[in-house]
């Protein structure tokens, strides 16, 4: 074989693996780029277009050295690079865009369930062997009447309701034997829980349905400024899961002015609850127990604005974020120990961990300010956070981050309001200014809670001056002033 041919034979296998590469290349950089203009990502300083530019070059390069069949073993090293780079990239958006897509998944619902329950030791199996059942039909009468329904249609049973105030004196006649089984709706069985530690390992349940309950689209906003819910739920299960939500700031946003204004309204603040609620004043803790958007409806009837979009925390896994980020710096104000654990914070920069941080945003009791300053706390933490996983540190742990956020995390925040702020951010370069406010009043103990009537439960009355001056501070940000 002549050395000629041998050439000759050499130069087309390097072609041939350059017009491989060149076209892998085109596939992935044309996905790449697809994704970057429809989700309007890198949209700001015309970097989308620099990008687009710098692709087509490296394209049109490559294709003219094919062409020419000039610099064969470059080629292949240029185009290789070039696959390698745009992999990656194309790698990140998508798992960016996954964890997005995820997060908003189930923003459009909640999850919670009904069961016929009784006590562990009782001989009765299933809805058959009962004659009846007990439960509050004057407060949870629509999903009590869902259970029965479902009872007749699958197990061809009438099953008569006797009633009851709430599930919590429903609990109590089961205990006392006044009823054999009762309803009991799992959005209420943390609320049974706080009174009664062990009702869990006291009971069994014979029949369960589960439920969903639909939440409103977002409030889309076409100002430069926007409200946002973040609700921090007191769940150990699922981020869709109905629940109490003991975390409720309103965040208010101003893209113009570089303001964000962080308003803390105490989880025991004694307000009108909206929707299942039916505007009867209870602590704002429970207007969860009733969805989402009625936690989100009752703010914005107390503060007079719209809430454009929700954000909802699983506190215990979103803090868990913490030891991946290398823990937190907050500044603490006052020296406190925490009841529930052997931590103890004295008054100045403190480092946290996971462990930490969640006995430093659930002590209310050791505090001077009670749950005012457990609220105060709270923001701090939520800052924290956020400023970590804004830094370069975050990208050491990039795919963890996003997993654990994946499952603690929930919005209904599209992807485009996502990236607009983003790239807001990335467009002027300057820093948001956060500041902070948190709603006061006086507790009681005397107040009715129609969630829990048969209870008395801590309150906090607010102050009307208080509210005037959060909802006047929360009117200045909005408009820019």
């Amino acid at each position: 074989m002549s050395r000629r041919f041998k050439k000759s034979r050499s130069q087309k296998v390097k072609r041939s693996v350059n017009i491989v590469l060149l076209t892998i290349y085109l596939l992935l950089v044309g996905f790449l780029l697809f994704l970057i203009f429809k989700y309007n990502i890198l949209a700001f300083r015309h970097v989308n277009i620099v990008v687009a530019v710098f692709a087509v070059m490296v394209a049109v390069t490559a294709a003219l050295l094919i062409i020419y069949k000039k610099a064969e073993k470059f080629t292949i090293f240029f185009l290789t690079l070039a696959v390698l780079v745009s992999s990656v990239s194309l790698f990140t958006l998508q798992q960016f865009i996954g964890f997005t897509s995820h997060i908003n998944a189930t923003s459009n619902y909640s999850e919670y369930s009904l069961s016929v329950v009784v006590l562990k030791d009782s001989d009765i199996n299933n809805v058959a062997q009962l004659s009846s059942v007990m439960g509050p039909t004057g407060t949870d009468d629509e999903n009590i009447q869902k259970l029965i329904s479902d009872i007749k249609t699958s197990q061809n049973k009438d099953l008569p309701v006797d009633k009851s105030t709430s599930y919590l004196s429903t609990y109590k006649s089961l205990i006392s034997g006044e009823a054999k089984a009762i309803v009991l709706n799992s959005v209420f069985e943390n609320i049974i829980e706080a009174e009664y530690p062990d009702y869990a390992s006291k009971i069994k349940k014979i029949y369960t349905k589960k439920m969903t309950k639909d939440v409103e689209t977002p409030k889309v906003s076409k100002d430069r400024f926007f409200n946002i819910y973040v609700s921090g739920i007191d769940t150990y299960g699922a981020i869709s899961s109905v629940s109490r939500s003991d975390v409720n700031i309103l965040m208010t946003v101003n893209r113009d002015t570089k303001r964000i204004l962080l308003t803390t309204t105490p989880r025991d603040s004694y307000v009108p609850i909206a929707d299942g609620g039916n505007n009867q004043k209870d602590k704002l803790t429970h207007a969860g127990i009733y969805g989402v958007d009625s936690s989100i409806h009752t703010l914005e009837n107390l503060y007079g604005v719209d809430i454009n979009y929700y954000v909802r925390l699983n506190f215990t896994s979103f803090l868990k974020l913490i030891d991946l980020l290398g823990g937190v710096d907050v500044h603490n104000d006052q020296e406190f120990s925490v009841l529930h654990g052997k931590f103890h914070f004295p008054v100045g920069n403190v480092h946290l961990d996971s462990e930490q941080a969640l006995g430093f945003v659930r002590e209310r009791y050791s505090l001077a300010d009670g749950d005012r300053d457990r609220g105060r706390n709270q923001q701090k933490v939520i800052v924290a956070i956020i400023q970590k996983l804004t830094s370069t540190e975050a990208l050491k742990n990039y795919s963890s981050i996003l997993q654990g956020l994946q499952d603690s995390l929930q919005t209904n925040m599209p992807i485009e309001t996502m990236m607009d702020l983003v790239n807001t951010q990335l467009e002027s370069g300057e820093n948001y200014k956060v500041n902070s406010q948190d709603l006061k009043g006086t507790g009681r103990m005397d107040l009715p809670s129609y969630a829990m009537p048969d209870s008395n439960l801590y309150m906090m009355e607010i102050d009307e001056s208080s509210l005037a001056t959060v909802k006047a501070a929360i009117q200045d940000v909005m408009e820019g002033r």
